[in-house]
């Protein structure tokens, strides 16, 4: 009885193994934007009291002093969103999936949320550093500044824009904490790793312009083929069209693109080169009808964004020290 008790736990110990051995884990996502969209989904709604919120703001922007016992317990409700965030930064694809031939009717509601989660993700490092944990406090703007990047990735102007103030928020508390002389030479070399590995203007803009202008050629295209293109503009862009304001026809394409081809070569110059260049091409830009000039975005403005990341990189370039 003995002997075969023995051979049957054998076999039920090996039937353990063996099956096991035959279940995989299925492969984790490489997509960076899927994990994003987790974390969103894992946040909390903003505080509703107005003086919170301004707080909030404040505090996030460098203009008011950590405050654990008012802003602690936002974080906390939000640190499985946070951790989510965090992991995903360390991904190396991101492909948010945007619906680039719908134009500018193409989906973007994660930049609104991945303002919210930027904001969070700074003040979570400006409180790691209060209680005097520069290691994680550093580890949080560094994977802030890669989820800057993965926000610019493929993106419009409007994507870049908003991963340009996400990056900003980071070069500046990093800046702030180096100036203080509050990080290690181990966390300089980390900072300064991840500033050697971007743009000195932060991001792509040029992809990003030739982006705005194949959106606008299909949304040109669009208010072509509607019937009501009134309607079909105001619906797409929220503001009732120009008076007087004509469809481009075919022919004006020439102008536009002309124009935006212009627009690119200047911005693959430095900012401070590129302004005044920028500035005569305003003429150019007068050219265009009424309805191209409306949604065609501020060149200059996309240039004083891109020196605005400049800027911020040169200043945390001297705080670590480097030459």
């Amino acid at each position: 009885m003995i002997p075969r008790l023995v051979f049957l736990s054998l076999v039920v110990v090996l039937n353990a193994q063996w099956t096991r051995a035959e279940v995989r884990s299925p492969l984790e996502t490489r997509n960076a934007a899927l994990r994003y969209w987790m974390a969103f989904a894992e946040m909390k709604d903003p505080p509703a009291n107005k003086s919170l919120q301004d707080l909030l703001e404040r505090t996030s922007v460098g203009q008011a002093a950590w405050d654990e016992a008012k802003l602690g317990p936002i974080l906390d409700s939000n640190g499985e969103a946070l951790q989510t965030m965090q992991r995903a930064t360390k991904l190396p694809e991101c492909d948010w999936g945007i619906e680039y031939s719908r134009g500018p009717r193409a989906p973007i509601a994660y930049l609104a949320r991945a303002r919210v989660m930027a904001r969070l993700n700074a003040l979570q490092a400006m409180r790691e550093m209060s209680a005097g944990d520069s290691q994680a406090a550093v580890q949080r703007l560094l994977a802030g500044i890669r989820f800057s990047g993965h926000l610019a990735d493929g993106g419009s102007l409007m994507s870049v824009l908003t991963a340009k103030n996400a990056l900003l928020s980071s070069l500046r508390m990093l800046t702030l904490e180096a100036t203080k002389v509050r990080l290690t030479d181990s966390q300089k070399k980390q900072a300064f790793a991840a500033l050697k590995a971007l743009p000195e203007d932060g991001f792509d803009w040029v992809t990003a312009w030739e982006i705005e202008e194949l959106s606008l050629e299909t949304f040109f295209a669009e208010l072509r083929s509607s019937k009501v293109p009134k309607a079909t503009y105001e619906a797409a862009t929220g503001e009732a069209m120009p008076e007087g304001a004509t469809i481009p026809e075919p022919k004006d394409l020439n102008r536009f693109r002309e124009y935006m081809a212009a627009v690119k070569a200047e911005l693959k110059l430095p900012p401070d080169v590129a302004k005044a260049r920028l500035e005569i091409l305003g003429k150019q830009k007068g050219m265009l009808g009424a309805l191209t000039q409306r949604l065609v975005p501020s060149p200059g403005k996309v240039n004083e964004s891109r020196s605005e990341v400049l800027a911020a990189r040169k200043a945390l370039l001297v705080a670590l020290g480097a030459k």
